[in-house]
């Protein structure tokens, strides 16, 4: 059973997002990811696989309803050598059994099996999310990753220009060697700052890697997408509103109710153990012996019979009452997991929600941080190259910049990261410009 989850999937495959569907994309979308990821995951696969184990499990307890056949040859050979008697003798014999009442026990059963057929697609829905919230995450691991070292070449860049202009300072005796000591510590420090950034982003492409079920050899690029303020300051839906949809669609609250039939099911197979089972038995059979001829044997031995048998349990050294009341219990357990899983669920939405928000805000204060630091930093640059600052006041300002550039970033990706997030707990597909 393909719930809205499966829907979002097949949705996603449909786009047109690269070559996912035909293998490995020269650059990688979100989206391309996500549909290579669902086709070639291992546990992904062996969940697939259990499930068609249980559809079997399904077939047979169906198979029970029906009446049983058995058929039995028997050959036997004698030898008395005292008497010299050698004899033979054959036994031929053809049976049938159908339960005919068990209390419903035989048909629950079934209902079981098929509500634990839809637990299981259920489950492979599961999974599906868990492997694209996991893409998700380390797909904008990535991208920010790929961002800072953006910052981090820039800033070395930068930071190398006025090494240089400094070191034409100190030869034209403008700044001093101590100012110029501060410039080139500061371009090492940049330098130092780029490799952990480049580090970063390494460690990130790894991990999307593995979640592709990718050679660590092999190389990949990420298509770069085209982010604007419009797709980090969307406009969210409601709390209540994104938590009422995340109930109706998320497998594991869909998972929790079916447990709760399946435990009441168990309860009715458990009090009938209390009823009587009756059971139609038929055969045919026949044989033969040495002594006489084939033929004539087996149609004088052919009989047939024909019987009812009814087992009444009487006592049973408590074994169903003890059955009834472990059902009962069960019952109970799975209602409370339904609220467990409820309540799971509404504190992660809430998260995911109030990091958005946050992530938003913080987002529109570090940009308008980030032009007037900007702007006071030009300025510093100026005036220290006019002999009007000195070297630790235009590093400072330096520093500040880089800061706020970090945080606008920051900010920005767990943003995207949130509302990725919140869309996949509603059941939505990720935005198209990945």
């Amino acid at each position: 059973m393909k719930r809205n989850l499966s829907l979002l999937f097949v949705l996603v495959f449909l786009l047109p997002a690269g070559a996912a569907a035909q293998g490995k994309p020269d650059t990688w979308t979100l989206r391309d990811c996500i549909a290579y990821a669902l086709e070639h995951n291992i546990q992904l696969g062996k969940t697939k696989v259990n499930k068609q184990m249980s559809e079997e499990d399904t077939q047979q307890a169906k198979a029970q309803l029906f009446p049983s056949l058995s058929a039995s040859i028997s050959q036997n050979v004698t030898n008395v050598p005292a008497n010299n008697n050698f004899s033979y003798a054959g036994n031929y014999n053809l049976n049938a059994n159908w339960t005919l009442f068990d209390g419903n026990q035989r048909s629950n059963t079934v209902k079981q099996r098929e509500l634990q057929d839809q637990i299981n697609d259920l489950s492979v829905e599961e999974n599906e999310r868990e492997i694209q919230i996991s893409l998700v995450q380390t797909y904008l691991q990535v991208l920010y990753a790929q961002e800072a070292v953006r910052i981090n070449e820039n800033t070395v860049e930068v930071s190398k220009v006025q090494r240089d202009r400094a070191e034409e300072l100190l030869k034209a005796g403008s700044v001093s060697r101590v100012s110029f000591a501060q410039m080139e510590s500061q371009y090492s420090t940049d330098k130092y700052q780029l490799v952990m950034a480049q580090k970063n982003l390494d460690n990130y492409k790894l991990q999307l890697k593995q979640l592709l079920e990718l050679d660590i050899m092999e190389e990949i690029t990420l298509a770069a997408p085209n982010l604007t303020d419009n797709d980090v300051l969307i406009p969210l839906p409601g709390k209540e509103v994104a938590y009422a949809a995340a109930l109706a669609v998320m497998p594991e609250v869909k998972s929790s109710e079916l447990n709760i039939r399946i435990a009441e099911l168990e309860t009715k197979k458990a009090v009938a153990g209390y009823y009587p089972t009756l059971s139609l038995n038929a055969g045919m059979g026949t044989g033969n012996a040495s002594g006489a001829d084939f033929g004539d044997q087996l149609w004088e031995r052919w009989n047939e019979s024909v019987g009812l048998t009814l087992s009444i349990p009487i006592f049973s050294n408590r074994t169903h009452k003890t059955a009834v009341n472990k059902a009962r219990f069960s019952l109970t357990n799975n209602r409370l997991e339904l609220l467990n899983t409820q309540k799971a669920l509404l504190r992660s939405v809430e998260t995911v929600y109030l990091d958005a928000t946050s992530a938003q805000n913080q987002y529109v204060a570090s940009s308008e941080r980030v032009k007037y630091i900007a702007e006071s930093y030009r300025l510093t640059e100026e005036q220290f190259f006019l002999g009007m600052k000195n070297t630790l006041e235009l590093l400072t300002e330096k520093n500040n910049m880089l800061n706020a550039q970090q945080e606008e970033l920051q900010s920005k990706y767990m943003a995207i990261l949130s509302i990725q997030l919140l869309n996949i707990y509603q059941g939505k597909p990720v935005n198209e410009h990945y």
